[in-house]
């Protein structure tokens, strides 16, 4: 896998981008300056992989914007160690991000496509989530719970109660919720049965699919 010093100056910028929009983690930007991005999309797109937008992956899914990830992990505010759940696996470069932080990751895709060929990819690039599931994300994975962080990355309709019930004491999820444009919420849980709730600005996701079976 190639990345060339043109690879990394590139990186350089889109982290200078990402940091004038008020992204403060430094571990977050290490990560962003660290992960070759281009990696992550078809060699003939290298022109978008380092420019701050949203960009179409296979099985009509996209990889997010780079300042939507970051922003996403940074209001996850997880520390090396952390059992966090990803809903949404994709391209795989939001958890490669998250790897990056140290963190323990389970991941769950519902495009069989993307679920298998992000397997293999994370792999071979030497990025290893604890368990890479294909299944419904709005179920999370109760059988591994209670998690530290829950980050999902697409947009929900409404907030699955699975996922707030999969939430340790202090955890927090992270999602965008809406339809044509999303809110990103973070819940943080207080108690057994108490959350708090705190809007985070506007984003655009691909919708969260429910597996209506």
């Amino acid at each position: 896998m190639n990345d060339s010093f043109t690879h990394k100056g590139m990186r350089k910028k889109l982290v200078d981008t990402v940091r004038s929009k008020g992204i403060t983690d430094s571990k977050v930007l290490a990560a962003i300056a660290k992960i070759p991005r281009h990696w992550f999309m078809d060699s003939s797109f290298l022109d978008h992989a380092y420019v701050d937008k949203a960009f179409p992956i296979a099985a009509d899914q996209t990889i997010s914007q780079p300042y939507t990830v970051a922003r996403q992990t940074e209001l996850l505010e997880v520390s090396a160690g952390d059992k966090v759940l990803e809903i949404g696996t994709g391209s795989g470069y939001q958890a490669a991000v998250l790897l990056e932080l140290g963190v323990e990751l389970y991941t769950i895709e519902r495009q069989n496509e993307l679920f298998k060929k992000t397997s293999r990819f994370l792999s071979k690039i030497g990025y290893k989530p604890k368990k890479i599931v294909f299944g419904d994300g709005y179920k999370g994975l109760p059988e591994f719970a209670p998690f530290d962080g829950i980050i999902v990355t697409a947009g929900a309709p409404s907030v699955p109660k699975a996922l707030l019930s999969q939430l340790k004491i202090g955890g927090r999820l992270v999602i965008p919720v809406g339809k044509e444009v999303q809110e990103m919420w973070v819940y943080t849980r207080a108690t057994a049965t108490e959350f708090k709730k705190k809007a985070c600005g506007s984003f655009r996701f691909v919708p969260l699919l429910e597996d209506k079976n």
